[in-house]
């Protein structure tokens, strides 16, 4: 399960204006609009051209479960792509993201702190440079593993060291055991 880049990508969601299409004719004509073509959307949903050319003429209304399921996957992930940017930007420059998980997280520090890892549950809100390097890994393809990886950079600068007034002395934060984590614009 990808709880980080679904994450973002629900956050990212959240700023919708208008409703994610329901009907599959709907969600089919969007999607030959957006790939300009019935044989893009065929090999994208691995039906036959035929069949979309059903559903878009409404000739087939009902689609099995698992296509009904790529279908509105597919539908989401290009669903109203200048709202999406615009979100991304906003975060990236001005507004930040927050993050609120429940995680075993632990750090390195020098001889004679307590730095075992331990369950924390954390709200914090990052600064939109900390949302600009999660968008620009998430834009690149970062796998899971790098944006834990960043969101961890986030939570030691933010919340154990406060900006460089505490803690300077800390090294590495262990983001481990993820139970929870949801992000918000």
């Amino acid at each position: 399960m990808a709880l980080f880049g679904d994450g973002l990508e629900a956050a990212v969601q959240k700023a919708f204006t208008r409703p994610v299409p329901k009907s599959a004719g709907v969600q089919m004509r969007y999607l030959v609009r957006r790939l300009k073509g019935t044989r893009p959307v065929a090999g994208l949903l691995g039906i036959t051209q035929r069949t979309v050319e059903r559903y878009v003429k409404n000739e087939i209304k009902k689609p099995r479960p698992e296509l009904a399921a790529r279908l509105e996957c597919e539908v989401r992930k290009r669903w109203q792509p200048q709202i999406r940017a615009e979100a991304r930007r906003r975060a990236a420059t001005t507004g930040g993201i927050v993050i609120d998980t429940r995680a075993r997280i632990g750090y390195t520090a020098p001889v004679g702190t307590t730095d075992d890892a331990r369950v924390r549950h954390l709200t914090v809100a990052l600064p939109p440079q900390h949302a600009a390097r999660l968008f620009d890994a998430q834009q690149a393809g970062a796998g899971e593993q790098r944006l834990r990886q960043i969101t961890a950079e986030g939570l030691k600068e933010v919340y154990f060291q406060e900006g460089g007034r505490r803690a300077g002395a800390l090294e590495e934060i262990r983001f481990m055991d993820v139970e929870q984590i949801e992000f918000e614009l």
